[in-house]
C-alpha cells in the first residue's frame, strides 16, 4: 500500500495544491500547518501546510534557493520555524526538539565527520552520543561495506568513501525518519548504487529527499512537495500522474 503526503490547506492564489487526500487515524510522520520561515527579514517558507503518512517516501523539489534545505533544517530540529505549527513523529517543534535525538538520520551536503578522526572512531563517537554498543558501530560498517577503510581518517577518503560514511552514522540508531539533501550527488555509478541501496525505503521508515531530478524522483516517491520562488509552495500532494515536465513548469 502507498503511503501519502497530502496538503492541509486549501488552494491559493499563489499556491498550487491537490486536494487533501484522507488522512488515516495513525500519527503522521510530519504535520504542518501555516509554516513560515525567513532568513531575517526575508521569507524562505510561507504558508507551508502538509501531512506526510509514516512510512512514506516524499521527492522535495524546486530550483536553487527555493527553500529545500531550509525545510529539512526545520524537519530535523536544527533550527526553528518563525510562525506556523509543525510536529515530527508526533514531537512538537521546536519545544519537543529534544525527543528527536536519535530518531531523525541526517545526510546534507556536509558530511557531519570529523576529519581527523577515522570512520570507525567518528561512528564509535555518534553510537555513544545515542547509547548504542560498539557492535552497532561495527554492523553498520558492514552494512556500508566500508571495513576495510574504517581505520582511515575521513580527510583522506574519496567523495564516494565519504558519502559512505556520512550515510553509515545517520543509520546508526536506525531511524524511522530520513532526511535526504541530494544523497547521491556527484558520486560515480558504483558508489551511487551502494548509497541507494543503504538508504532505500524500509517498513516503517519515513523518508524526504530533497533532489534537483525530477525525474528519478518521482519514480521512487509517493508524495511530492514543490517549492517556487518568492517563499511560495507550488505543490504537495501524490506523485502518481506527475511528471518531471509538470514539476518543472512549477519551477517558476
Amino acid at each position: 500500500m502507498r503511503r501519502l503526503v497530502s496538503s492541509t490547506t486549501k488552494t491559493t492564489s499563489t499556491t498550487t495544491k491537490t486536494d487533501a487526500i484522507p488522512a488515516t487515524d495513525a500519527t503522521p510522520a510530519i504535520l504542518a500547518k501555516g509554516l513560515l520561515a525567513a532568513h531575517g527579514r526575508t521569507p524562505v517558507l510561507r504558508d507551508l501546510s502538509l501531512r506526510v503518512e509514516s512510512g512514506a517516501t516524499v521527492a522535495l523539489l524546486g530550483a536553487n534557493g527555493s527553500g529545500k534545505t531550509t525545510l529539512l533544517a526545520l524537519l530535523a530540529g536544527l533550527r526553528s520555524h518563525h510562525g506556523g505549527e509543525l510536529s515530527v513523529l508526533g514531537h512538537a517543534l521546536p519545544a519537543e526538539r529534544w525527543a528527536l535525538r536519535g530518531k531523525v538520520g541526517v545526510v546534507s551536503h556536509q558530511p557531519l565527520l570529523y576529519r581527523d578522526l577515522t570512520i570507525r572512531e567518528n561512528l564509535d563517537y555518534h553510537a555513544r552520543l545515542h547509547g548504542l554498543s560498539a557492535d552497532r558501530t561495527e554492523a553498520v560498517i558492514q552494512e556500508a561495506e566500508l571495513q576495510d577503510r574504517a581505520d582511515q581518517p575521513v580527510g583522506a577518503l574519496s567523495r564516494g568513501l565519504t558519502a559512505r560514511a556520512s550515510v553509515a552514522r545517520a543509520l546508526l540508531a536506525d531511524p524511522p525518519l530520513l532526511l535526504l539533501d541530494e544523497p547521491l550527488a556527484n558520486l560515480d555509478p558504483v558508489a551511487a548504487e551502494l548509497v541507494g541501496a543503504l538508504i532505500a525505503p524500509r517498513p516503517g521508515r519515513t523518508r524526504v529527499i530533497a533532489s534537483h531530478d525530477p525525474a528519478q524522483a518521482l519514480q521512487e516517491s509517493d508524495g511530492v512537495i514543490v517549492l517556487g520562488p518568492s517563499a511560495t509552495t507550488r505543490y504537495v500532494g501524490p506523485s502518481d500522474g506527475m511528471t518531471a515536465a509538470d514539476v518543472e513548469a512549477l519551477y517558476r
